[in-house]
């Protein structure tokens, strides 16, 4: 009998408010015979009312040795050499508290998480000794206000208010027919417990904004989830004129990897790593250019930079200027090779100095009489138009259908005389011809006024992701050798397709 009133009266003495204001509550013996993940806590208000309300939290489970996405990346990219072994193994001990909510709870949208740390409304669980009035030892847990950049360590719990579970989740619904939604289904090149490939379709952009209707990532998120709980993540990106392969994480931890991977190697290409070392990730772009480069293969190395033009209005990526110092942000490297040239219709081509933009720089001068090119790009870097601005300021070829960075040139083709590309051309784009969406792959070629940008993401290689998330957190060297690679290839699209049967004709 002594002993029980001894804990009875230890836990009416233990209702303490915490230190934040907040509330606590005590470890009993009962509190471990509960499941070691409880969803939810219940603890005692106290306030200045004298009706203590009950609070209840949504618990995490503890933070525990994880791995590291980052870490994992860069490991797959043979990149993991320029990381310490001691830093990569602490890495793996060290997160934020933000990264591991949005770890946990993959289903909640990101803003509404940031903003409970705005708001101040997630807590830490802190374990403090206390001694009541009779000399007993008390265990106390307090919740107290955590950060979103704070660092957890091994065991800590994050407490979020029970309201999130209330949270609808967030739904991708589009008012789409089924025609769109199998549309959409078929842009799918390849699909595993990963990744999805898709053959990203010319005009569609992969993100929405101001003035956007449809983008990929939004129908993605509404028809590509299948029977998994998170939508598919963007891993890298396309212009929107641009058409062929978009790489897209199944779960969060996937696309994480292969954004690090992505990452790896643009950093790698900037900082002149060894060539000797394989690249894990290989594009290749096909792309029909206005002449032709004077050498049939080689490597582009000119960094970029974004300029103000039109009094403030627009902008445009440039060549930078030779005497700034160059930042490896913006060092651009490309590597190309011609795959056809076609002298068809005898088209003769003038090209620009970049000093019609205000901008001096020399220009390397291409093949004037060549006609068309089919160029093969590999981007080292991803810097943005990248692949444009090194066809159209560096070889002096602009793509065709880019009017942005080769307006002159396009100019002078619309100036000449009707050619026997255009004799039979019909433009006018029939009803039965349009795609969902407003989509046309069909106009747009080379026999047509109106020219489309004819630049394709036709090839990728990458690492089988898959095959790594089986058991992430034992993979060793000697696996990263046994990885098989996925190799991907998207048709052209239909009016490419058109442009290159005739030059071919």
């Amino acid at each position: 009998m002594l002993v029980g009133a001894n804990l009875l009266r230890r836990l009416l003495r233990s209702q303490l408010s915490a230190d934040d204001g907040g509330t606590g509550f005590i470890i009993t013996a009962i509190h471990h015979l509960r499941p070691q993940y409880s969803t939810t806590t219940e603890f005692s208000d106290e306030g200045n009312s004298e009706n203590k309300k009950e609070s209840k939290w949504f618990t995490l489970p503890p933070f525990a040795k994880t791995v590291s996405a980052s870490e994992l990346g860069a490991k797959l990219a043979r990149k993991n050499h320029l990381k310490s072994a001691t830093s990569a193994e602490t890495s793996a001990y060290k997160t934020t508290a933000l990264k591991w909510v949005l770890k946990c709870c993959p289903e909640l949208p990101r803003n509404l998480v940031q903003k409970l740390f705005r708001l101040r409304q997630v807590r830490r669980e802190s374990i403090a000794m206390e001694v009541t009035d009779d000399g007993c030892q008390v265990q106390k847990i307090q919740l107290k206000r955590v950060g979103a950049k704070d660092s957890l360590n091994i065991g800590d719990k994050i407490f979020l208010p029970i309201s999130v579970r209330e949270v609808p989740e967030e739904k991708h619904e589009h008012d789409c027919t089924d025609e769109e939604s199998n549309f959409i289904r078929s842009l799918e090149l390849y699909k595993d417990t990963a990744i999805i490939v898709l053959n990203k379709p010319p005009g569609m952009p992969v993100q929405g904004g101001i003035g956007i209707k449809w983008s990929l990532d939004e129908l993605a998120a509404a028809w590509l989830r299948y029977d998994y709980s998170e939508s598919p993540r963007l891993v890298h990106r396309l212009d929107r004129d641009c058409s062929g392969i978009l790489v897209m994480g199944r779960t969060q931890m996937s696309a994480a990897i292969l954004h690090s991977v992505f990452r790896e190697e643009t950093l790698g290409a900037s900082k002149h790593d060894s060539d000797n070392e394989k690249r894990v990730l290989q594009k290749r772009y096909w792309a029909l250019v206005i002449g032709s480069p004077r050498r049939p293969k080689g490597t582009i190395s000119a960094p970029l930079q974004k300029v103000v033009v039109d009094d403030g209005k627009s902008d445009r990526i440039t060549v930078f200027e030779h005497n700034k110092t160059i930042l490896s942000s913006q060092r651009a490297i490309t590597e190309y090779r011609v795959i056809k040239t076609s002298t068809h219709g005898n088209i003769i081509v003038t090209l620009v100095s970049k000093s019609d933009f205000g901008i001096a720089y020399p220009l390397m001068l291409s093949d004037l009489n060549a006609g068309f090119t089919w160029l093969e790009l590999s981007p080292l870097t991803g810097r943005k138009h990248q692949l444009r601005v090194h066809c159209a300021e560096v070889l002096g070829t602009p793509i065709v259908g880019d009017y942005k960075y080769g307006w002159q040139a396009h100019r002078r083709l619309q100036n000449l005389a009707e050619s026997d590309l255009r004799k039979n051309s019909n433009e006018k784009v029939a009803k039965e011809n349009m795609l969902p969406f407003g989509l046309n792959m069909d106009s747009g070629s080379i026999s047509e006024k109106q020219l489309r940008l004819h630049l394709h993401c036709r090839e990728m290689i990458l690492l089988n992701v898959s095959q790594v998330l089986q058991n992430p957190k034992s993979f060793t060297d000697d696996d990263l050798s046994k990885l098989k690679s996925l190799e991907i290839v998207a048709p052209l699209p239909s009016y490419m397709q058109k442009s290159w049967d005739i030059l071919n004709s």
